[in-house]
Formats: C-alpha cells, sequence, structure tokens
C-alpha cells in the first residue's frame, strides 16, 4: 500500500472530530507495519488524548519498528492541557513519521519534526498536504491570524433573490438543502446574523441535528433594537453575544445580562460595528470559526469588510423576478467588471433539486 492510501486513512480519520475539537485542529493518525496498519486514532475533542498518542497505545509493543501517519505534524510544545506527542512517539519506538503538513502554530512549526529527528526517528512531509490544508482551513486560519475562519452562505432562487417583494422567504430551497445547513450549523464554532433578520424573521440560530451541537448566536446589533422576546434568547446559555457600539447605552446592554446573553462592544465604523474588529474580538473568545445568515445588507457587508474567507451559495431551480425582489447581496454595485470579487477553488454539489455552489477568496 502508498504513502497515500495511509495518509488518507489518517485525514478520514481527522475528519470524525469536525465541529469537536475547537480550537484544536482534527488530527488523525495510523500505525502501519509490514505493509499493514496496525492502529488507529483521532483527536476528539479538545482537552482530550490527541490522536498519535491513541493510535500508539493502542498499538502497544507492535509499534516499535513501525511508521506512523499523521496529517499534522505532532506537538512537542508543553503549555496546553495534554502531553506533547513527541514525547510519546519517541517513546514508542517508532522509526519513521508521516506527516502531511507543518504545523502553523508558531509553538509548533517545524519544531515537532526537528525533535523527532534528533531522536533518530526518520520524518517525511508533503504528502497530500493540499487536503490536509483544506480539511483545517479553519484553524490554519485561526491559529496564524487569531481570527475565525468565516463563511457567507446564502439561499437564493436561480435568479439572485432571497426574498420576494413583499418578504417571503420561506422556504426558498428544499429539505435537502435545509438539513445540510444544519450539519453545517453543527460544525461551526457560531452563527452570526444581523439586527434586520432577527427583527424579520425571529430565527432561533439553532443546530436540529440529534446530537448535535448549538453554536454561538452572535447577533449585529449596533444599537440594540433587539426585543427581549426575541429567539435568540431564549437559551439562557450565556452562549447569545450581541455586537454593539457605544451608542447603544449602558441600561440597555445590562438588561442583556439578565436574559442571559451579554453584549459585547466593538468599536464602530460610519455609526455600526465595524465587523472587522468584531472578528478579532471573536478571535479573542476562542471562536475560530463563523457562518453568517442573514440578509441582503449584512451579507453585502461582510463581503465589503473583506471577512470572508468562504462562500456557499445554495440556488434554487426557481426564478423570482423583479427589481424590487430582495437581492442576495445588497449594498452598492462596483463600476467595473473587473471590481467585482472573484473566487477560486469553486466545487458544486446537489441536495435534491438544489445545488450548492462554494468558492473561496484565498
Amino acid at each position: 500500500m502508498s504513502d497515500n492510501i495511509f495518509m488518507q486513512k489518517a485525514l478520514e480519520l481527522a475528519a470524525k472530530g469536525k465541529g469537536r475539537t475547537s480550537p484544536n485542529p482534527m488530527v488523525g493518525a495510523v500505525v502501519v507495519k509490514g505493509g499493514k496498519i496496525i492502529s488507529r486514532g483521532y483527536h476528539r475533542k479538545a482537552g482530550t488524548s490527541h490522536a498519535e498518542v491513541i493510535a500508539l497505545k493502542k498499538a502497544g509493543a507492535a509499534a516499535k519498528g513501525a511508521a506512523l501517519y499523521v496529517n499534522l505534524e505532532p506537538c512537542c510544545h508543553t503549555e496546553k492541557r495534554t502531553p506533547p506527542c513527541t514525547k510519546a512517539i519517541i517513546k514508542s519506538g517508532i522509526k519513521k513519521v508521516v506527516v502531511a503538513m507543518i504545523d502553523p502554530n508558531p509553538d509548533v512549526s517545524g519544531m515537532g519534526l526537528k525533535e523527532l529527528q534528533a531522536a533518530g526517528i526518520r520524518t517525511e512531509t508533503g504528502i497530500m498536504k493540499g487536503e490536509a490544508q483544506r480539511l483545517n482551513e479553519t484553524f490554519i486560519k485561526y491559529i496564524t491570524e487569531k481570527e475565525p475562519f468565516v463563511i457567507l452562505k446564502i439561499a437564493q432562487s436561480l435568479d439572485g433573490k432571497i426574498a420576494t417583494a413583499r418578504g417571503e422567504s420561506k422556504w426558498i430551497t428544499g429539505a435537502e438543502a435545509r438539513d445540510h445547513v444544519h450539519k453545517l450549523r453543527n460544525e461551526v464554532d457560531a452563527l452570526l446574523t444581523g439586527i434586520g433578520t432577527v427583527k424579520k424573521d425571529n430565527p432561533s440560530l439553532d443546530c436540529r441535528i440529534r446530537g448535535g451541537k448549538n453554536p454561538y448566536r452572535i447577533i449585529v446589533d449596533s444599537s440594540l433594537q433587539i426585543s427581549p422576546n426575541a429567539k435568540a434568547l431564549k437559551y439562557n446559555d450565556n452562549r447569545t453575544i450581541i455586537a454593539v457600539t457605544k451608542k447603544a447605552g449602558a441600561q440597555k446592554i445590562d438588561s442583556l445580562a439578565r436574559l442571559g446573553a451579554r453584549a459585547l462592544a466593538v468599536k464602530a465604523k460610519a455609526g455600526r460595528v465595524d465587523l472587522k474588529s468584531l472578528m478579532k474580538e471573536l478571535g479573542k473568545l476562542e471562536i475560530t470559526s463563523v457562518m453568517i445568515e442573514g440578509g441582503s445588507s449584512i451579507s453585502a457587508s461582510a463581503l465589503s469588510a473583506g471577512i470572508v474567507d468562504k462562500v456557499m451559495f445554495f440556488v434554487a431551480p426557481k426564478i423570482i423576478g423583479g427589481v424590487d425582489a430582495v437581492p442576495s447581496v445588497g449594498g452598492k454595485s462596483p463600476a467595473l467588471l473587473k471590481n467585482a470579487l472573484k473566487l477560486k477553488d469553486m466545487q458544486t454539489t446537489f441536495f435534491g433539486e438544489d445545488i450548492l455552489i462554494e468558492g473561496r477568496f484565498y
């Protein structure tokens, strides 16, 4: 069996931790001896054992002289909740370590491999590097920039409308597409929407997958207009964050605590919450990923602020028409086509009759 096959298995194992490892990366590991996988492991949740340690423990004495395949460079730093994996690898008698990518964490960044090499262990890097980077794109953005990876999700008609002129929007896309959105909600740290959407649709901003987790609920509400009866305030779990500016007023801000929510004061830009500053504040809270689900105004603001890393457009085979229908992205249009935002790495997936179009800005 080839290196790629073993690394593919490590990547598949790592993906099992999706939505649970934040702020850590997703990591999978397999121990290979005599051309066969003898043990495997993956990081299930932040604070629990790392993939390499689990795989080595399962292998036991058989790990001596074997090879370890892991999608991310083993950690070597000590200022964290779990011991460094390099120590366990060296102690196990592993003779070769193959990694897909170097850990972008400045506390590791090649030092893990150097420690292994100093102990006489052969190392190889770069096997399926692109796939490994894509899997952990959220972690890479967060650990290098201290800001969350931002996804802009939109459900629209074929002609780019998210609601009729009367504001009707339920449901543009079908059940299969909506089910997938809840899967995405289960994987991200936070959902973000604007006060306009809260006032119009009163969304719960929850995850409806059995056994799933509810993400943080972030509402951009510069002057704190939210109603105390909003569904997003019903949880009383301190995971609803209202992003406000100073003009919200101390009395209004204090009232949020009684509703089980918290205000996050953010720098203002043109009288409104500066979304770039908001991302920096969310990074300080160890929120590593945010999915924006809102109206045309918040979508336009996010794109204009340059905070979006990835877009996910769910497109229904419907034509709404009309200049008075609500477009998916509001704001001002560029005067020249060359100034339009350009996407990379385009992908398409069907969900029933709807099609998901994904693209990235990096």
